[in-house]
């Protein structure tokens, strides 16, 4: 990953860990602000992506809050970033309501079922905390139907014709969430699909989220293409408008140290490291997707190919095929790369495995600081 010294952090993070670079953290910031800057959106931290709150007084310098998924999330947000929390959940129980109206700004529902049940309760808090409803714009650009929320028989969202006859009454915001790890082209064309079947209740909205998935930080981003996007809908409609990704914040800032345990042959040869994709990294199995490895490369373009797995019982706990320029070893240590988000969130403690310890190195001084180790206890009090 450009700019983090993989190296260094290999001498000196204990192994498993995962580590993120703090320098490659403020460089997608940098690049938020001046988003923000330019086309005046509120960019907040999507905290089901990435919510290691150490972190948070950094982040916090440069966005306006967080998104929460769940009570958790929202108190979380509430208590260590202490911005703007917005709240949002396919649905909520009479208690989470209660307590998001409590620690929330904006609380979003999913259908007109829960606004209405819930009436009673948030309409003691306007002017305190906005409501809005989640839109549903029946138009997918995602490539895994797993992470689409547009795909046929969807749970999330409003399709528009549930609208029709219904009450906007109390209702300040829409919320849309239809990306995932995309550029900016599927955004503007969900965004002209939205605006033509939503585009009649925006005047009467104060605030319009674009939800999550947008890799603003990532290289090939067309940012005059978005600035000019959120500038249309704030002319246009007089809304303030959100943006709530999660990548984009940790994208290209995090590591996962890895060390060799043993190399054993059964018609492959498979390096055995104590890192584990079902305990560790799981989306290489759920989305699924290969990781990048430093010093790794595709199966066959170096002379040593290894598969390499994982320590727990689960016979399909392997994270795929990788060549090296040399033999692996056990005692050998192995950097995951792009292992900030939907890693640590993620994680479990199937097994018994030990839990990586989380770490941040800072370029400018070389310095690595671990910030939370995980003991025996940790996972026995998970149980019990």
């Amino acid at each position: 990953m450009t700019g983090i010294d993989i190296p260094k952090i290999l001498e000196l993070a204990p192994s498993p860990a995962y580590v993120i670079d703090l320098g490659r953290l403020r460089h997608n910031l940098e690049i938020l602000d001046r988003v923000q800057r330019r086309s005046g959106a509120k960019i907040l931290l999507a905290l089901k992506a990435f919510a290691l709150w150490r972190v948070f007084p950094l982040i916090r310098q440069t966005l306006h809050g967080v998104c929460a998924s769940s009570p958790w999330e929202a108190r979380l947000g509430r208590e260590e970033f202490g911005r703007e929390v917005h709240s949002f959940a396919a649905a909520f129980k009479q208690s989470d309501v209660v307590e998001l109206l409590g620690i929330s700004n904006h609380l979003v529902f999913n259908s007109f079922a829960q606004l209405e049940r819930f009436r009673p309760l948030w309409e003691k808090q306007k002017g305190r905390v906005s409501i809005g409803l989640r839109i549903n714009p029946e138009h997918s650009e995602g490539h895994t139907a797993i992470y689409d929320p547009c795909a046929p028989g969807s749970r999330l969202g409003i399709p528009r014709a549930e609208f029709e006859g219904r009450s906007l009454a109390g209702v300040e915001g829409l919320h849309f969430h239809t990306l995932c790890e995309q550029l900016f082209e599927p955004l503007s064309r969900t965004a002209a699909v939205v605006e033509d079947k939503f585009g009649c209740f925006l005047p009467g909205m104060k605030w319009f989220n674009f939800g999550g998935g947008h890799h603003i930080t990532r290289e090939g981003y067309d940012i005059d293409g978005l600035v000019e996007l959120i500038r249309h809908f704030r002319g246009k409609y007089g809304v303030e408008v959100y943006l709530e990704p999660g990548e984009a914040i940790a994208i290209g800032t995090g590591l996962l140290v890895s060390e060799v345990l043993d190399v054993v042959h059964n018609q492959v040869s498979t390096a055995i490291l104590d890192v584990s994709a079902t305990c560790h990294m799981p989306d290489v199995l759920e989305m699924p997707y290969r990781p990048g490895i430093h010093g790794g490369f595709d199966a066959g373009e170096q002379p040593f190919t290894y598969r390499l797995g994982g320590p727990s019982c689960l016979a399909g706990d392997v994270i795929g095929d990788w060549s090296f320029n040399t033999p692996l070893a056990p005692g050998q240590r192995l950097a995951f790369l792009d292992m900030a988000h939907y890693t640590m969130v993620k994680t479990t403690t199937f097994n018994g495995i030990q839990h990586p310890h989380i770490c941040t190195y800072e370029p400018e001084t070389g310095q690595l600081e671990v910030l939370r180790s995980f003991v025996y206890e940790d996972f026995k009090n998970r149980l019990a």
